[in-house]
């Protein structure tokens, strides 16, 4: 008796299982991923096409509905890119005779520059940040790890004690598919961190020994940044804590915990730091995905150079 059809269910699953254990990619990956092939699968289930059938003309009519609903180039590639993962695995299952994948081709599209603030924004932005409270020395000291290390906002709220070395000033990073790495650590990082810790460990001991106006006792936790409740500190908490300490200037509205890693590599470049030195500092597995921040640096030095260069400018000569 013949096994009955595998379905787009059980092959997502299993292509998803594949993923995590063979490639180690982390739950926010994984999630991502999963959303991609989930909506490929509910396009394939609306018009009967079954695993069997994924073909060249499949994918291209999914990549069309794609640009139909809005999304951009971009976005259809990074969908595409999800895509040859499952067909490989399918290939490899035996559904499939071929990678449709390599007939597929997208339009080429300019990647976007993104976006930063200046140095001086960047003080301001940190410097808004109110210091009375142990919320607001926890949130700069997180400012500034994440400006001054360069650091995803998923690798700075996960950061576990043994894992920041202040007196070394370097941070031990577990970054994208289980990699670490090593990154030195900024003077006013290390002195913030300092700070909140010390503010944190006086807020706890008071509130063991049950002293007036303490909060109520939490439970012990290894996370360097954690919530007034003793819990990790979240994406979400991070990204509302930064929006608030932002709203304040309305040219930095639009700042996200992303923004002060691109400021991070951004101004490092401008002051001269060697490419492959920020890859590393970053964890780029592949320095063209650090070579976008170059275009931004020699924005830079074609805007000093206009200003301070006296030939950089035509100046109009009268005649004699």
């Amino acid at each position: 008796m013949s096994a009955p059809p595998a379905t787009w269910d059980a092959l997502i699953d299993g292509h998803l299982v594949r993923q995590a254990v063979e490639r180690g990619l982390s739950r926010n990956s994984l999630d991502a991923y999963a959303r991609d092939l989930r909506d490929f699968q509910q396009f394939c289930l609306a018009r009967r096409v079954a695993p069997k059938a994924f073909d060249g003309a499949a994918l291209t009519a999914y990549l069309q509905d794609l640009g139909e609903r809005g999304l951009a180039v971009s976005s259809q590639r990074r969908q595409l890119s999800s895509l040859r993962g499952l067909a490989r695995h399918l290939v490899e299952r035996g559904i499939i005779p071929r990678d449709p994948a390599p007939t597929v081709k997208l339009r080429p599209h300019r990647r976007s520059l993104p976006r930063t603030l200046s140095r001086t924004d960047v003080e301001m932005l940190i410097g808004a940040i109110e210091l009375n409270e142990l919320r607001g020395l926890r949130d700069r000291a997180m400012l500034e790890l994440a400006y001054g290390c360069g650091l995803r906002v998923s690798e700075l709220v996960k950061l576990e004690r043994q894992q920041v070395n202040l007196e070394a000033r370097v941070v031990v990073v577990m970054g994208k598919g289980g990699k670490e790495r090593m990154v030195p650590m900024g003077r006013q990082a290390a002195k913030a961190i300092r700070h909140y810790l010390a503010a944190r460990e006086r807020a706890e001991r008071d509130a063991r020994s049950g002293a007036k106006g303490a909060r109520r006792r939490v439970r012990p936790s290894q996370s360097v940044f954690v919530t007034r409740l003793g819990r990790s500190m979240t994406r979400q908490g991070f990204f509302k804590a930064l929006k608030g300490w932002a709203a304040g200037d309305p040219r930095l509205s639009w700042v996200t915990p992303h923004t002060l890693r691109h400021c991070f590599a951004t101004h490092l470049l401008e002051g001269g730091a060697d490419l492959r030195a920020v890859q590393e500092m970053l964890g780029h597995s592949n320095i063209a995905t650090t070579q976008i921040y170059t275009h931004l640096s020699r924005s830079h030095l074609r805007k000093v150079h206009r200003t301070y260069h006296p030939r950089a400018t035509r100046e109009k000569v009268g005649r004699g």
